[in-house]
């Protein structure tokens, strides 16, 4: 697998499915165009870090997941949030990681914003990597074009668009087998049917994929094995685009993007059993389901690109958590009758989450024409977005059998000599909350060229948000019956700055300077009745309700450069960061509550390079790295850090090594090899250092893949994590029991992709 830098991106090496007839290759690395400027350009023309990695390369090196992106691509990482699995992961550009309020990076499929806030209970959107042209990774701020939340950098998920003149038919299967697991599966096939040669296109995509689990559920009292493979996963994802070109001016594209992902279990096992088990007395299984129906008008004004996009986003993710521990009310119940606290504290209790997002947005801009140093020595983009984001979050925790228990000891938990409170439905806490995020936006970038070679960019963008939190909660752990409502508004004017030139047709340097911020928001009351020694332990006497905005300014130097007869691409940069405010999660530890606060500051600073070359038509060669040196500039005595400590999440380093070599086979076939490494440095997982998730190790993991291409088919055998790595890589604070996350097992399989 070869990873794609911005500049370039060697299709004729990576694309799985096309006919080849002979192993020889062109000698030279090919260009690659992105929208990360909602333009397209040539990537070695745009004045920021980009990686890129197309639909095909996917598909070759079987990248299916965030954490394999985040392996393959300098200075990106993840972090499981309440636990790893489905649906669960935040992701980090440069050190900006904060699993608190707003979200750090903007991930968007095409132009429709999937980005919302962090919450406890869920982690980021994860599309599947289905019928994708190509994924952009944009590092640094990218709030000019890209709106609040992008202060650490945005993700997008290219899809591959309509053909008007061409049909088309592909199909990909693949079967594998996990060591310790099972059978692994995916199918998928891709219909484009012009039906107006021209005019009028359809494009339909199907997929269904299964991935067995690999972690056991053991009885916490023998020993033996309940279940195998409790974290098995089953997705199916449904994708629609039509385009309508009624003339050469006008094109209409409606899409519908549906994905549904069902998680019998988390990833997370329990550290102290053998590797890959767990004892939980409840499952924790999840349905995450994703709706995207998008319509884009582009409209040809002579001068100028008209562009509109108006969507809805929708993710409905429910799941259950184990609260077996958290909810325990053992050392809370009286000792008589006898025997009663033991009993109550050995039931059972589960958090039953149910999340809902649910968002229009309407964005319309107009861009000038590229530049043409006769017509002008400007270019330039303007536009409006309009966001309304609902976001719904339902927790009910019931202790199975509470009554019940109660009742065989002849006694009442809402009697005064007891907990003094009941338990309708055995409930021990309920809360409904409902978040509100209105925003309104002007956005624009002017480019002037002082000569041909050199111009530079100023862009700003003004916003207009507020935000809303109301909250209805009853039940023992929350205090008995509440009710609350608070909002608040905001407005941010966000600039950027930057300069390009161009020494040669071959060498390009760039340096910018932008600032990123985040939304600030509104948090859930605390009860004091239960946390008063907590206020106390911080010198407060109440948690706050709301928190801040954060921003940050970052400054940016790097090059793209091809050389020897461009069959030698190096792209590389530097950067420095200073972020103030942030936006942080502060845990009670006697109550289990928690809030969200700003924290203070904090400093990041590093590099990233992205090498590819070719020594001979027949051989790709990829080296790719990045250093993040993130810490906090001030003390936070809530979180117990100290100026210098780490930000969570951040890895040291990242490596990736990548290799290709093709070659002919008798007859009109070809033959191929490719391996990749990618080695990932130590991090911390939280800036609190007595959490067992603080120390996190550097891991590395080897993927290797062989196979053969005829007529329209590729077949492939590949291994991943060949050397079957089981390292514990993060330890998830989930429900105040030690668990651990590990790579996925040794995976063996064989896939199949052509064109019919």
């Amino acid at each position: 697998m070869a990873t794609a830098s911005a500049q370039q991106l060697a299709a004729d090496t990576t694309a799985a499915p096309e006919t080849k007839k002979s192993a020889k290759q062109s000698d030279q690395i090919e260009a690659v165009v992105v929208t990360a400027q909602k333009r397209k350009e040539d990537a070695s023309k745009v004045p920021l870090s980009i990686s890129v990695i197309s639909g095909e390369e996917l598909q070759a090196a079987h990248i299916n997941n965030f954490a394999d992106v985040t392996r393959a691509m300098p200075n990106i990482s993840f972090s499981g949030a309440s636990g790893s699995g489905a649906g669960l992961s935040n992701i980090e550009i440069r050190g900006i990681s904060s699993a608190a309020g707003s979200a750090t990076v903007g991930v968007y499929l095409d132009d429709v914003s999937m980005t919302t806030r962090n919450l406890y209970s869920m982690g980021s959107s994860e599309p599947k990597f289905f019928d994708i042209d190509r994924i952009e990774v944009l590092r640094g701020p990218q709030g000019t074009l890209y709106g609040a939340s992008s202060m650490g950098g945005t993700i997008k998920f290219i899809s591959n668009q309509p053909n008007l003149k061409e049909r088309e038919a592909s199909f990909y299967s693949e079967v594998s087998g996990t060591k310790g697991g099972g059978t692994n599966y995916t199918v998928n096939g891709v219909v484009n049917q012009p039906l107006i040669p021209g005019e009028l296109a359809l494009r339909i995509g199907i997929q269904t994929g299964h991935e067995s689990g690999y972690i056991d559920q053991v009885s916490p009292t023998t020993g033996n094995v309940i279940a195998s493979g409790i974290n098995s996963q089953d997705s199916s994802v449904v994708k629609l685009a039509m385009k309508w070109q009624p003339t050469r001016n006008l094109s209409i594209t409606p899409s519908v993007f549906y994905q549904e992902v069902n998680s019998k279990d988390i990833d997370a096992s329990y550290l102290d059993l053998p590797k890959n088990q767990t004892s939980k007395l409840v499952r924790e299984p999840g349905n995450d389901r994703l709706l995207v129906p998008s319509l884009t008008v582009n409209y040809d004004l002579g001068q100028a690109d008209l562009i509109s996009v108006s969507s809805f986003y929708q993710r409905t993710f429910n799941r259950t958590q184990d609260g077996t521990t958290v909810n325990n009310l053992g050392s809370a119940v009286p000792d008589t009758p006898p025997g009663l606290a033991a009993a109550i504290g050995a039931l059972p209790s589960a958090v039953y989450l149910q999340n809902q997002i649910r968002q229009f947005s309407q964005e319309f801009r107009v861009t000038s024409k590229p530049y043409d140093q006769k017509v002008s020595p400007f270019t330039w983009l303007g536009g409006v977005y309009y966001a309304n984001l609902h976001t719904n979050v339902t927790d009910n925790e019931p202790i199975f059998g509470l009554n019940a228990t109660y009742a065989a000891f002849g006694a009442n938990p809402a009697d005064p000599g007891q907990l003094g409170i009941a338990f309708p439905n055995d409930n021990s806490y309920f809360s409904e909350r409902h978040y509100r995020t209105e925003q309104k936006a002007l956005f624009g970038e002017l480019n002037y060229y002082f000569m041909p070679t050199l111009h530079g960019t100023v862009g700003l963008r003004y916003l207009q948000a507020t935000d809303s939190l109301s909250r209805n909660g009853d039940d023992y752990w929350n205090g008995g019956p509440t009710s609350s409502s608070v909002s608040s508004s905001s407005s941010k004017l966000t600039p950027k700055f930057s300069l390009i030139w161009e020494v040669d047709p071959n060498n390009t340097v760039y340096t910018s300077a932008t600032e990123g911020f985040r939304l600030g928001g509104n948090t859930r009351p605390i009860p004091a009745s239960l946390c008063a020694s907590d206020f106390a332990n911080l010198g407060i006497t109440e948690a706050p309700t709301s928190f801040k905005s954060d921003k940050l300014w970052s400054y940016e130097l790097g090059n793209k450069s091809r050389l020897l007869g461009n069959r030698l691409s190096v792209n590389a940069s530097v950067f420095y960061i200073q972020w103030d405010g942030l936006q942080q999660d502060i845990t009670l530890p006697g109550c289990g509550f928690d809030y969200e606060t700003n924290v203070g500051k904090a400093k990041s600073y590093g590099a990233e390079f992205e090498i590819k070359g070719k020594p001979t038509s027949n051989i790709l060669l990829g080296l790719s790295g990045g250093y993040t040196k993130a810490t906090l500039s001030s003390d936070v005595p809530s979180l117990k850090a100290h100026a210098g400590d780490p930000i969570q999440g951040v890895p040291k380093y990242n490596v990736s090594l990548t290799g290709q070599y093709s070659f002919n086979l008798p007859g009109d076939y070809y033959g191929f090899a490719r391996a990749a490494a990618h080695w990932t440095g130590s991090s911390h997982g939280t800036l609190v250092a007595t959490d067992p998730d603080y120390q996190r190790p550097a891991y590395s993991t080897v993927d290797a893949s062989v196979g053969a291409t005829f007529d329209r088919w590729e077949l492939t055998l590949f291994v991943k994590n060949a050397t079957n790595s089981d390292k514990v890589i993060q330890r998830p604070n989930v429900q105040s029991v030690s668990e651990g996350y590990r790579i996925a097992p040794r995976t063996i399989g064989i896939s199949l992709a052509g064109k019919i």
